[in-house]
């Protein structure tokens, strides 16, 4: 399997960090050691000063697929959720400043929670979801996908122009402002609506 991520989906986050607005999806996958194993806290790499939370809606892949029309990308997947994409963000500042990939800063082992997930038949429209982000039980971050620059199905019709889609991939669709660092101690719990779909803890 594998994680292909998307940045900068989200105006309000493009804002907040200072960069510019794309012209097509920003594109970048996380390797399979990155997934948190369930029911493991997450621990800070000593290569960062700074590790910041990124929240997002997931959307995991039930079919083989390639230049899939987006009018039939819905038939591609029936399980949305939510998760956390944890960046390095001053090893990504020191990499984009060299113009370097940013796979260190993104990639590196349980960077990627993935919390439950919910039957699309549970969603009422997947271009109308809340979601959120709790640290020790304050909200940090708050997203709907009808914010998303590109929505699910748009994604979906990109990405697989240029990687074949397999069962149990899963598609990280970006995250809305409030990014924040982590400390040890913290307590991150993220939910679609009101549903609770993770809890994991810093050390």
């Amino acid at each position: 399997m594998k994680l292909i991520c998307i940045g900068r989906n989200y105006t309000e986050h493009i804002k907040e960090l200072e960069n510019e607005k794309p012209q097509d999806p920003v594109v970048f996958l996380k390797p399979d050691t990155a997934i948190l194993l369930k029911k493991q806290p997450f621990f800070i790499p000593d290569f960062s000063d700074n590790v910041q939370y990124e929240v997002e809606i997931l959307v995991k892949i039930n079919k083989v697929g390639k230049y899939i029309d987006k009018k039939f990308a819905h038939k591609y997947y029936n399980e949305i959720g939510v998760g956390i994409d944890f960046t390095a963000r001053d090893l990504q500042s020191q990499l984009k400043s060299k113009g370097l990939p940013w796979e260190r800063s993104k990639s590196f082992d349980g960077s990627a929670v993935i919390g439950n997930w919910l039957s699309i038949t549970d969603i009422e429209d997947v271009n109308n979801i809340n979601f959120s982000l709790q640290k020790n039980d304050d909200i940090v971050q708050q997203g709907n996908t009808r914010s998303m620059l590109w929505k699910i199905d748009e994604l979906i019709e990109y990405v697989s122009k240029y990687f074949t889609l397999k069962i149990g991939d899963i598609i990280f669709t970006g995250t809305p402002a409030g990014v924040g660092k982590v400390i040890p101690n913290d307590k991150l719990k993220g939910f679609i609506e009101n549903k609770e779909m993770f809890s994991i803890k810093v050390k």
